[in-house]
């Protein structure tokens, strides 16, 4: 845990001196090499790892655009209402990898990302997450949100099949399976 509060300071201050700022509905990418602290013993990264560098990736466009000023510095917290990922090849150890987030659409409560990550030009694996902002047990308007954030922007619904993904995540958590 220590590990992951380092890295996020890192990327806090890297984002609010050193780096130049991105809208917030705009295609970033970075590119990571995969250590030894984010390996299982097969040489592979772990599993949780990638959630690791999705949450820093969705973090690192906050604290770099006028997201953080329209959210956090305004009581907001992010909210990651659930996370999906499709694996397909695992990422090797010391190996450098890309990961690239993009803004797949949003409601008035949500936006959904997808999280790609590449390893020698090919996808090893997706991720799809629906996250938005909470203040006073409330979710907060999302297109009020990248409107103040990004006046330029146009809201777009996210696609059906992104959407499909995400149907039935209360009807599992109230039923229990």
């Amino acid at each position: 845990m220590i590990y992951y509060w380092v890295h996020m300071i890192y990327i806090y201050i890297g984002s609010r001196i050193f780096w130049k700022k991105v809208k917030p509905t705009s295609k970033l990418t970075r590119t990571r090499r995969v250590n030894i602290l984010d390996c299982e013993s097969f040489r592979f990264m772990a599993n949780s790892k990638y959630f690791y560098y999705m949450d820093l990736i969705r973090y690192e466009v906050v604290f770099r655009s006028k997201l953080y000023e329209n959210t956090i510095k305004k009581g907001m917290f992010g909210v990651l209402a659930s996370q999906k990922i499709i694996y397909k090849k695992p990422l090797r150890m010391f190996k450098k990898f890309d990961i690239t987030l993009k803004l797949e659409g949003s409601d008035d409560k949500w936006v959904y990302h997808r999280q790609t990550f590449k390893q020698n030009n090919q996808i090893c694996a997706i991720g799809f997450t629906k996250a938005g902002f909470w203040k006073n047990k409330k979710a907060q308007s999302m297109t009020e949100i990248l409107m103040n954030s990004d006046p330029d922007y146009e809201m777009k619904p996210p696609p059906e099949k992104v959407l499909f993904m995400f149907e039935n995540d209360y009807l599992t958590l109230k039923n229990g399976r």
